[in-house]
Order: structure tokens, then C-alpha cells, then sequence
């Protein structure tokens, strides 16, 4: 009888996981536990009956390097290469991104000429920034804070309870707070340093208007805690992908009061109640704004507590101040993503390196992958359940 493998999680990474299990010669048992409902963890879509597609988690992957190749081959092998929206290098999207500062949009530098110049709202050029931290020697210590590290190169100017399931070994890819709960007493030890990987809360609030145009096309636009601690950015969903925007058929109204609880948002509507209808066969605007983050508690409180109806009108007002947009958009759609981004904290390599010597002095079944440990996006959760399965059956996954 093969060994069975069971995999905790269906996001992506446990997706992903049990993907290249299945992909292997002699393939192993495969068993998939998913507390929730529905698989695919932060990835969240609503198709509203128009055709218009709001992402409430990831929204795109960058192909770039060995991990968005292995992403790509992937995508190849499952037979999906066809509804793959592909964004060119020299689109508006790809090339153009802002920061918003001091009550202004600034682009933020692309190709050599950005780095050569200063441009606003940085001080000096970028590059001279970049040469004279490659000159300078290597600090003493082994981890450096982002604050840190932007202020040497930019200044100061500038985060299954009714069962059992018996398996020869364990993929988790939950997050590591999640497993850290559920852990036997005699794993104390790896308990505590999974439960010190902290994660953030981010409010995503997604917004649609009629008839109206950005001031700027890009990718969207970052906002730096000293503009505004509570709102983290805004993305233009209908720069990078117009095909999402559905058909200009008329905007229905707003869905009053609430229609259930998504996942991880208590209480939380789905849409604006007592939104006016719109303009029949004007084209629609898909933005998302997010909020919240690292100071999600002091801006708004408890995420599992935090009004809806204050966490909505925060978002119109960064549409409206930020790119103009007049008047309260078609549709809006909100969720309060808890503890969605892992937050690298000083000390968290050494702490990933305790980690996994203490499953090796155990010899614990134990593999851990998944946004918690080696990286946040996408493709970094893929390619983390990638190494871990070559691992666990001793030859790595067929390489793209």
C-alpha cells in the first residue's frame, strides 16, 4: 500500500502541494483537509451577472524568475493556459505605478532614467542610493527591519474536529499562528516559534463607478504610513484587466443590508446598501482600495469588530481624494481578510532555522509551506510546496 500524505489546507499552496504529489512516478496517497467551504484560501472572486470579475485577495502573478516559470508550467500542465490574461511588459500597467504624497500622485521611477535622476518625492537618484550601499561594508548583525533598511538608502524622509486521519506525513499550509493551535503539548517548543509569526489585516474594498475616468493609468498607487497610517494603497483593476469589467449593460442597484457572512468577516455586507442605480451603457472603473495592515487595531479596532459601514466610507473617501472620482460608486463590495499577510519580523530567519531543526531532531513528518515562511506571494507558495514535496519523496518535481 503507498504512504498517505495528508495536506492541511486548500489554499494555494496546499493545492499546489498535492498537485506535485500526484505528479510524482510512484505517487503517494493524497488526502486534502480544508476546514472551510471552498478551496483556494485568499484567493476570492465575485462575478456579479454582468460579467465583472472583484478580486478580494491576490489578482495576478508575475512570471518573472524561476518561481513565476515554475507558476507558468503550472498553469501549462492543468490545461489553463487559455484563460490566462497576459499583461505585456510595455503596458501602462506593467510600467506605470505612483505613490500618493502630500495630496499628490507621483510616479514612481522606471527604467535607468528613473534611477539616474531624482524624482519627486525622493530627494537624490535613486542609483547613487543603490551604489553606495554596494560599497558599504555588511553590518554586524544578521537581519535588518525595512525601516531600517530604507532610511540607509533613501534618509529618514522615507509591513477536522468530529474525525481522525491517520497519514505517514503531514503538509501543513495553514498559516503558522493556525498550526501553532493545533499542536500536541509535546510541541511545545515548535508551538511558540510558529506563534510568533505574525500576520496583518488588510480590509479589502472593492468599488466600481460609471462613467467616469482615473486621472492616471498604471497599476495603481502605494500611500506610505506617514501620508496615512490606515490605508495602504489602491489598485486600478481596470487597467490590467478591462476584460473584467463586464458588459456595459447598466449597473444594478446595491444589495441592501447584508447577504450571509464571507469567510473570516463576521457581519460583514457584501454590498452598499442603497446604491443608486447607474447609467445604462456607460463603461464601468474597478478599483480596490486596501486598508488597514500593520495598523489595522489603531485605525479601526478588532478586525472581526470593525464597523463595515466606517470601513466603506474610508475607501470612497481615498477614491474621491486621491483620483477625483465624484459621487458614491455603483457597487461595493467588502471583506476584512484576518490575518492575511505574514510580517518577516526581525529575528525571522533565525526563527525559521529553529523551526526546522527542531522537526529534524524530532524526526517529526512534518512539512510546513505556505506565505508564513519564505515569502507572501503567489508563486512564492507554489514554489514552496514545490521543494517541499521534492523533499518528502527524495527527487525534486519535474522542473519547468
Amino acid at each position: 500500500m503507498p504512504p498517505t500524505v495528508a495536506v492541511v489546507g486548500g489554499g494555494i499552496s496546499g493545492l499546489a502541494a498535492c498537485y506535485h504529489l500526484l505528479r510524482a512516478p510512484r505517487p503517494p496517497k493524497v488526502l486534502l483537509l480544508e476546514a472551510s467551504g471552498r478551496f483556494g484560501g485568499w484567493l476570492q472572486s465575485t462575478r456579479t451577472p454582468e460579467g465583472a470579475v472583484f478580486e478580494h485577495g491576490p489578482r495576478g502573478v508575475r512570471p518573472a524568475g524561476a518561481a513565476g516559470a515554475q507558476t507558468l508550467h503550472m498553469v501549462s500542465e492543468l490545461g489553463l493556459a487559455g484563460d490566462v490574461l497576459a499583461v505585456p511588459g510595455d503596458h501602462p500597467a506593467s510600467r506605470n505605478r505612483f505613490l500618493y504624497r502630500g495630496g499628490t500622485l507621483h510616479p514612481l521611477p522606471s527604467g535607468l532614467g528613473g534611477l539616474l535622476r531624482a524624482v519627486p518625492p525622493f530627494s537624490r537618484a535613486l542609483f547613487w542610493s543603490v551604489l553606495r550601499d554596494l560599497l558599504t561594508p555588511p553590518g554586524t548583525e544578521p537581519d535588518e527591519s525595512a525601516h531600517a533598511f530604507a532610511q540607509r538608502r533613501f534618509g529618514p524622509e522615507l509591513t477536522l474536529p468530529d474525525s481522525t486521519v491517520t497519514a505517514d506525513h503531514v503538509i501543513s499550509a495553514i498559516p503558522a499562528a493556525a498550526l501553532a493551535r493545533a499542536l500536541a503539548a509535546d510541541a511545545e517548543p515548535l508551538a511558540r516559534e510558529l506563534g510568533d509569526i505574525e500576520a496583518a489585516s488588510v480590509a479589502v474594498v472593492n468599488l466600481e463607478y460609471r462613467g467616469v475616468a482615473l486621472p492616471v493609468t498604471g497599476f495603481g498607487h502605494l500611500v506610505p504610513s506617514s501620508e496615512d497610517p490606515a490605508l495602504l494603497g489602491i489598485v486600478y483593476d481596470s487597467v490590467a484587466f478591462p476584460e473584467h469589467d463586464g458588459t456595459p449593460q447598466g449597473t444594478p442597484q446595491g444589495t441592501p443590508g447584508t447577504e450571509g457572512t464571507p469567510e473570516g468577516t463576521p457581519g460583514t455586507p457584501k454590498g452598499t446598501p442603497g446604491t443608486p442605480e447607474g447609467t445604462p451603457g456607460t463603461p464601468s472603473l474597478r478599483l480596490t482600495v486596501m486598508l488597514g495592515g500593520s495598523w489595522f487595531r489603531q485605525s479601526f479596532g478588532e478586525p472581526s469588530a470593525a464597523p463595515p459601514e466606517l470601513l466603506l466610507s474610508r475607501a470612497r473617501a481615498a477614491a474621491r481624494d486621491h483620483l477625483g472620482l465624484p459621487g458614491t460608486p455603483t457597487r461595493a463590495i467588502l471583506r476584512v481578510q484576518q490575518d492575511c499577510i505574514p510580517q518577516y519580523t526581525l529575528g525571522h530567519w533565525q526563527r525559521l532555522e529553529r523551526i526546522q531543526r527542531f522537526l529534524q531532531d524530532r524526526a517529526l513528518p512534518l512539512s510546513l509551506v505556505g506565505a508564513s515562511y519564505g515569502g507572501v506571494s503567489v508563486n512564492d507558495c507554489i514554489a514552496s510546496a514545490r521543494v517541499a514535496v521534492g523533499r518528502l519523496l527524495g527527487t525534486p518535481p519535474d522542473a519547468p
